[in-house]
């Protein structure tokens, strides 16, 4: 069953100055199954920004159509998207977006407590996740006095207590070291075998490698995509870098 249908979906930009039109997407159509985890990649410039800005409803497609779970992201209305995000979505980002007067359990919270839940309700949410993500004895702390692995397993449980639809993880390993990459990985392996769907834009191969199946953009469009099967991570690894490599010296599907 699809989670996440992106249909024909185009972004055209006029530049400021000159006028010019630049396509940033061009007919990107491809579907996510629920409880499937997919990395975007592709070269600086290729679009893999501005379609998880589109996928975030962040930013209308000029062309397209993008469904989430039946709803077309274009027909939800302006003054309601804040909440349909918070309702839906879930959100890890490079930074981790966390908030330096918060600890990490009112980070945690943030989004339910914009949904207007209650204290109780909260903390019953976030006693299994904490313990999933090994975070229990932090909760206290505040993010200036935690590590950047420690950073983004917060972040992860801001993004999962909702229980959204669709996680959607810009670059989340990029601000991390070797060790804290290879930790924040295997959370998001555990949390998609729990039945989360992922999509992940990311430059890592390292990182794309853990996903079932890799979308590679390249000039606005779906250039080529692999899927899982029965290979290893390295054997994953092995087959993007060829990929990428072939993007990168012009070569066809």
């Amino acid at each position: 069953m699809s989670i996440l249908k992106v249909n024909a979906v185009a972004k055209t930009y006029t530049t400021r100055f000159s006028k010019n039109k630049v396509e940033a997407l061009k007919n990107v159509t491809f579907e996510v199954e629920k409880g499937e985890y997919v990395a975007v990649m592709g070269e600086s410039g290729s679009g893999k920004t501005t379609l998880l800005n589109i996928l975030a409803a962040l930013d209308k497609p000029t062309a397209g159509k993008v469904i989430l779970d039946g709803i077309d992201l274009s027909s939800v209305k302006e003054s309601e998207i804040a909440q349909f995000r918070r309702e839906n979505l879930g959100f890890v980002f490079q930074e981790f977006n966390l908030l330096d007067t918060f600890s990490l359990r009112d980070n945690i919270f943030l989004p339910l407590v914009l949904a207007g839940k209650k204290h109780a309700d909260m903390e019953k949410a976030l006693e299994p996740i904490a313990k999933k993500l090994g975070i229990e004895e932090l909760l206290s702390k505040f993010p200036y006095e935690v590590s950047g692995g420690q950073k983004q397993r917060a972040a992860v449980a801001r993004a999962v207590i909702t229980n959204p639809k669709l996680i959607l993880a810009d670059e989340p390993t990029g601000a991390l070291d070797s060790r804290a990459t290879d930790e924040l990985l295997g959370l998001f392996s555990e949390v998609n075998k729990l039945g989360q769907t992922i999509v992940m834009v990311t430059h890592s191969v390292k990182a794309a490698s853990h996903a079932g199946r890799v979308l590679f953009i390249k000039d606005g469009e779906v250039f080529h995509q692999l899927y899982r099967g029965d290979n290893t991570n390295r054997q994953m690894y092995s087959l993007i870098s060829d990929t990428l490599t072939m993007l990168s010296t012009g070569g066809e599907r």
